[in-house]
């Protein structure tokens, strides 16, 4: 099901500027039990995108009922909410006037080999470089060509995911999803102030770490770092957890992080 400003249709103004310039952003959660999981903490992250780009964000009532209007077509489902500028003249300057659009998405949860979740996944280190753009770092804006790019080398490679790296060598985190690494009993994600989504997940991962007494640093990893850890793992919002299994030359047998993540996440969280 698709909903444009509240009327379900499938059609949007061709002079969009989410279209024309991808000048909105985006956010994606699962629905169980017609439930929005981690809502708040969704609903902070569009919010917090929104403001960065000038964009007036859909009240959390609205949404929520739009989204609910989406669970009654099925109460498991995936859903993308996506708010753009709205439509303007030809040209990069913002309308004197934001009128923003909405689209609310509903579609099957992805049925990935359940293999990914038991005993991990291979990674792709992605020929493809990140650039850096600090005033959009860690927002989930709707310019996503790097990674439409950067998955396309993974999946020509035959592999669940991709690995990105900037063009300085850090890395940035996977196509579709954050990364963490496991060192001595302390986990480190990548300083995204540069480049990359700081997901709503890796936040919820990063405050249940340290809520459980477990160090969890923000900083750079450089990729031999990444090759030298004791476990690797993937997380998103439709996925949990991934561990990975493989990387060029790398393997990893199972860690004792990953699972302990896995159960956080599989925590009920408004």
């Amino acid at each position: 099901m698709i909903l444009v400003n509240g009327v379900a249709c499938d059609t949007v103004d061709a002079l969009d500027r989410g279209l024309a310039y991808g000048d909105g952003v985006f956010r994606t959660l699962a629905i169980r039990a017609a439930r929005p999981q981690c809502w708040q903490r969704h609903y902070r992250k569009l919010a917090g995108d929104c403001a960065v780009l000038g964009v007036p964000c859909p009240a959390p009532e609205l949404l929520l009922a739009e989204l609910a209007e989406l669970a009654r077509e099925g109460a498991d489902c995936a859903a993308k909410i996506i708010v753009t500028r709205g439509a303007g003249a030809r040209g990069y300057a913002v309308p004197g006037e934001v009128r923003p659009m909405r689209i609310v998405i509903s579609d099957a949860l992805p049925q990935h080999p359940p293999r990914y979740a038991e005993s991990g996944v291979a990674l792709h280190l992605c020929r493809l470089r990140l650039g850096h753009q600090p005033a959009l770092a860690g927002i989930k804006h709707l310019n996503r060509l790097e990674n439409v790019l950067a998955r396309t080398e993974a999946n020509d490679a035959g592999c669940a995911e991709g690995l990105l790296l900037d063009f300085a060598g850090n890395v940035i985190g996977g196509t579709m999803a954050n990364v963490f690494i496991a060192e001595r009993g302390v986990l480190t994600t990548p300083d995204l102030g540069r480049c990359g989504v700081a997901g709503a997940t890796r936040e919820r991962v990063i405050e249940c770490a340290r809520a459980a007494g477990i160090a969890c640093r923000v900083e750079d990893i450089g990729i031999e770092r990444l090759l030298a850890a004791e476990e690797v793992f993937l997380v998103n919002s439709l996925i949990g957890v991934w561990q990975v299994q493989e990387l060029q030359h790398k393997a990893w047998g199972r860690g004792e992080l990953a699972p302990r993540v896995r159960e956080w996440l599989e925590r009920e969280e408004d």
